[in-house]
């Protein structure tokens, strides 16, 4: 990787300045590099890291990040049973169960319900440093999930509503001595009162284009303020039932083991990942003649903000500065922090947020009983080297 990356560098791929203005973010929000500034070069890096990524596992260059929205090409991707194709002009989404009027609708049909924006960033559970590459920030475009479940009229007994994509695979299932190999779906569920609340979003478009192939083409789930794993690609099926959704993402793969101090003696509880953790991170650290910039990324569950907060080296705690152009409630918000004072040799720079709770970013330290690495939310030092 060479040491200093050029502003033309940085915005290739970028979304049109053009389109920007026409959603009202001013480009002086904008947190590209300006003409004559160039990026630190992170120390912390590993050697084989693979920049270029394939579509189906993509990973976000966070040291790129030049506006509010993602790229449709640099959203980050993950995969458990491949990326399927599946036919626009033929697509039916599929709604089943306890609901008094059964639904087999196109892509057509649902934006016959209301066309609406949603601006959502999230990341995979999986994503940590000292890439945290797994994320991005898109404007959505699609329908609210309620509009479809009150068109097909959900029924009073109904609890769970679980989402298939078409995405499958075969899988070995054990029970206790005994193992079946089967061909499943990828599926995930909510509750009730997660499902009817307004908040989850069927989406056809990412930026104003049609999904990819690789962001789930034609309808995918978004469930703003959680993480990756529940907004399922390649919807293929609502179905509404009584009985809690045991099936493989939902009750095993996606958990997370973390001990407990109760009445003096330690716990260990699994909880299931879903909102996401408050955390942010620093994504570049960049020079323009004497002067040093910080630009970073918050990610949670949509809970407002009272601050955020860089450190250098043994440092004191200093504020940063929230970008105006990611202030929406699931946005993710990008800060920027002015470093005075920079000196020669390595430094290791670290954020924290705080949001209006006062729940504040937790330490390494304070997740030493999370035996698991997914909700990994810390604070992440980051190395660099000015010359």
């Amino acid at each position: 990787m060479p040491n200093q990356t050029s502003r033309r560098d940085v915005l290739r791929g970028s979304l049109a300045l053009a389109g920007l203005s026409a959603l009202g973010i001013p480009e002086w929000a904008l947190p590209a590099l300006a003409q004559g500034e160039t990026l630190v070069p992170f120390t912390d890096i590993p050697d084989n890291v693979r920049w270029e990524t394939p579509p189906d596992q993509r990973r976000l260059d966070v040291r790129t990040i030049d506006g509010p929205f993602t790229p449709k090409d640099k959203f980050a991707t993950t995969q458990h049973y491949g990326h399927p194709v599946v036919d626009p002009a033929t697509f039916r989404l599929k709604v089943t169960g306890m609901i008094e009027r059964p639904k087999s609708l196109s892509l057509d049909e649902l934006k016959k319900m209301g066309s609406t924006d949603l601006v959502a960033g999230f990341e995979c559970s999986g994503n940590r440093g000292p890439l945290q590459g797994l994320c991005g920030n898109g404007r959505w475009t699609g329908v609210p999930l309620k509009a479809v479940l009150d068109s097909a009229g959900v029924k009073a007994a109904a609890r769970e509503f679980v989402f298939f994509g078409a995405d499958h695979g075969e899988e070995e299932i054990e029970w206790r001595t005994n193992k079946f190999k089967l061909d499943q779906q990828f599926g995930r569920s909510l509750n009730r009162e997660q499902a009817l609340s307004g908040q989850p979003f069927l989406a056809w478009a990412l930026n104003g284009d049609p999904l990819t192939r690789h962001q789930g083409s034609p309808l995918r789930l978004i469930v703003p303020g959680w993480y990756g794993v529940a907004n399922v690609k390649w919807l293929a099926q609502v179905h509404i039932q009584e009985e809690a959704y045991l099936g493989k993402f939902q009750a095993r793969w996606y958990r997370t083991l973390r001990g407990e101090m109760i009445d003096g003696e330690m716990k260990w509880k699994e909880s299931a990942v879903t909102h996401m953790q408050l955390k942010s991170f620093i994504a570049r650290v960049s020079k323009d003649g004497s002067r040093y910039k910080v630009l970073g990324v918050v990610l949670n569950d949509g809970t407002p903000l009272k601050s955020v907060e860089v450190k250098v080296d043994d440092g004191p705690w200093q504020a940063a500065t929230l970008d105006p152009a990611t202030n929406g409630k699931y946005s993710w918000k990008l800060f920027t922090y002015g470093w005075n004072g920079a000196t020669p040799g390595e430094h290791t720079l670290v954020s924290r947020v705080t949001d209006a709770t006062g729940k504040v970013q937790p330490t390494e330290q304070d997740l030493e009983t999370k035996k698991s690495f997914l909700e990994h939310n810390s604070q992440a030092p980051r190395k660099v080297m000015i010359a």
